[in-house]
């Protein structure tokens, strides 16, 4: 019975460890107000919202401030990639590792047919996920579309 209560346990956090939610979307229990509420707004959606409220503390030493400002500039209407591209390189100026900001990248990369760019920041995110991460999937799939739809 008790190997048995071990291998449910650890299949269950392993479950849960695949399961998680993007890095941008995670909240911490230390994680500043601005954030939270940024990332409420962009999980609703209302991504010019998301932008308010984080010029508004504009947080620019921030890799997650830059990511979320990247993120909902990119996914707006009108989208501004440029400005979305802006935002991104900032956060990996900041966090050369930050998860979020090199699949979101990535997927700007792809919308910019720049296949060779989006699969330089897939390399990156292999390396940082050596047993596969969310960021890394969507990027994968991201690419694997663009490619099918050539």
């Amino acid at each position: 019975m008790k190997k048995f209560s071990l291998i449910a346990y650890f299949t269950g956090l392993l479950i849960l460890s695949v399961s998680a939610h993007a890095a941008d979307i995670k909240r911490k229990d230390t994680d500043p107000i601005w954030l939270t509420q940024a990332r409420a707004s962009i999980k609703a959606n209302n991504y010019q919202l998301a932008i308010e409220q984080l010029q508004a503390v504009h947080e620019a030493q921030s890799a997650d401030w830059n990511n979320l400002m990247g993120f909902s500039s990119r996914k707006k209407t009108p989208p501004d990639l440029e400005a979305a591209e802006k935002y991104y390189q900032a956060a990996l100026k900041i966090d050369p590792n930050h998860k979020g900001a090199l699949e979101y990248y990535g997927q700007l990369l792809v919308i910019k047919q720049d296949l060779t760019g989006a699969q330089a920041l897939m390399s990156r995110l292999e390396k940082l996920c050596p047993y596969g991460c969310e960021e890394l999937g969507d990027l994968k799939r991201a690419i694997e579309k663009s490619k099918n739809t050539k």
